[in-house]
């Protein structure tokens, strides 16, 4: 028993205890390996989620394409996404686009009043407005509101294996499903934002007119001489791959989301931060690429 003990006590370098110490000890060089190898390994998760993403917005557009030619569009499902995409934006599209329009005409002229230039408003207006304020306010909204329930639908049905019985029925869930949302969302998004520039500008109008007392003939006429056709081109565009971008992310996250609610909630919230971080460099993109490709008129 005294030499059991004795052994189990042991502390020399041929007991037992050594290996334990030994395995539980920091290694010296792990420190500055295993940092590197979280921060790359994230690297990879990055690159493969925008890669998914790429095909994901892919697989919508020609499964959405190739059901219109071939006459197997969803078209009920079409109209019940774009009525509820309507249902869920509109109003709230009208209580941002005023308020908006208000903000932009009191900064820009309370300034113009000071140097004399009040003429400019109603060119800051539409600049602002339509080719800027108004498909970035839409694309926000979409995701918002219609992104997030386009996503926690199809997570719940993918929680309750719809999309595993779609596949084994050789029935393409990218085609029955996300195809009618993508369509329905870019439709609205057009609608949506011609509706909220419209909204913009009128708000502008009756703030320039009514609370800063420039005149009406001013407002227009600066309006009319700095527009262009192309700034409602480029608004329209905008709106379209943002609604565009909004359900391929939506539909994206909610095919991929993990089981379970908190798994959905985790997918919703990441389809709207990653629309949301999106389409501003997307924007960014296309507004420089109109200003190359078409000049803003100078008089």
């Amino acid at each position: 028993m005294a030499d059991q003990l004795t052994t189990s006590g042991d502390s020399g370098p041929e007991s037992g205890a050594a290996p334990l110490r030994k395995a539980n000890s920091p290694d010296i060089g792990q420190w500055g390996v295993e940092p590197l190898e979280r921060a790359a390994h994230k690297v990879v998760a990055a690159f493969s989620q925008i890669g998914d993403l790429a095909a994901m917005i892919l697989d919508a557009t020609y499964a959405t394409g190739e059901a219109l030619v071939r006459r197997r569009f969803s078209w009920p499902e079409f109209l019940r996404q774009t009525w509820f995409l309507i249902s869920v934006t509109f109003l709230p599209a009208l209580l941002i686009s005023v308020p908006f329009g208000l903000v932009i005409v009191l900064e820009v002229g309370g300034l113009a009043q000071q140097i004399g230039a009040t003429s400019i408003v109603g060119a800051v207006d539409s600049l602002g407005i339509v080719a800027q304020a108004a498909p970035v306010i839409t694309a926000i909204l979409l995701s918002g509101a219609g992104g997030s329930a386009i996503c926690a639908d199809l997570g719940a049905r993918n929680m309750r294996d719809e999309i595993s019985a779609m596949w084994v029925m050789a029935i393409d869930p990218i085609e029955r499903l996300v195809a009618p949302r993508v369509l329905a969302t870019i439709i609205v998004s057009l609608l949506l934002n011609g509706i909220v520039a419209f909204a913009g500008i009128m708000s502008g109008y009756f703030c320039a007119v009514f609370i800063l007392h420039t005149s009406a003939g001013g407002f227009l006429s600066s309006f009319s001489l700095f527009a262009q056709p192309t700034d409602f081109i480029q608004s329209e565009l905008k709106a379209a791959i943002f609604g565009l971008l909004a359900a391929a992310v939506a539909s994206h996250q909610g095919l991929r989301a993990k089981r379970g609610p908190a798994g959905i909630g985790e997918a919703v919230n990441r389809s709207v931060v990653i629309t949301g971080v999106s389409l501003f460099v997307l924007n960014v993109l296309i507004t420089q690429i109109f200003y190359v490709v078409t000049p803003a008129k100078v008089l």
